[in-house]
């Protein structure tokens, strides 16, 4: 392959500009960190850990648990990639079965597990569906309604004053005066 040959015309730009709009219009921060945090949750109860010729099994009476809390998490992680609309139900399930595996699980993972899975969990029920953009007007129908580009704008001249002080009475901005309406409430604006 030579310094000449051109690359595959944006193949790998497009796919990664598509799984940035995928990602971005789901919580998908959420559901890799309730995955990461169910993983050494399940995996932990089942280990053999190697310190030479010595074998230090981590398995509880509670493997079982274990097993069925990460796979709950990494089923939750999932899901949420695929249907945010169970984003709140999903980060609670998710805090709920993180703070379940501190007793069940070996402190959850080691903590690490839990770790995650409760960030994942609190961000899940944090994240709110974005609003789509704006459409854009053309350049040609700007705001100076087709002015050359790099005129300023002609000012405007206002008509006479209106309320108060048009009629000449004092102008109250207390907000209390029953002459503006007020009713002798105030404006918090």
């Amino acid at each position: 392959m030579s310094a000449e040959t051109p690359a595959a015309s944006g193949q790998f730009t497009r796919r990664r500009l598509q799984f940035r709009a995928w990602r971005g219009q789901r919580p998908f921060w959420a559901g890799l960190f309730i995955i990461i945090g169910g993983l050494p949750i399940a995996y932990f109860p089942y280990a053999n850990l190697q310190i030479g010729h010595l074998t230090l099994a981590m398995a509880t009476t509670a493997g079982a648990g274990s097993l069925i809390i990460g796979v709950l998490l990494v089923v939750l992680g999932v899901s949420l990639w695929f249907q945010k609309h169970i984003r709140v139900f999903a980060g609670v399930a998710a805090i709920l079965l993180a703070l379940v595996s501190i007793p069940v699980s070996n402190l959850g993972g080691f903590l690490i597990g839990f770790l995650f899975a409760l960030v994942g969990g609190a961000m899940a029920v944090s994240w709110v569906p974005g609003e789509p953009p704006e459409q854009e007007l053309p350049a040609d129908a700007g705001v100076h309604g087709g002015a050359p580009e790099g005129a300023l704008p002609e000012p405007t001249v206002s008509g006479p004053a209106e309320g108060a002080a048009a009629t000449g009475e004092p102008n109250d901005l207390s907000g209390t005066s029953p002459a503006n309406g007020a009713n002798g409430r105030h404006s918090a604006g």
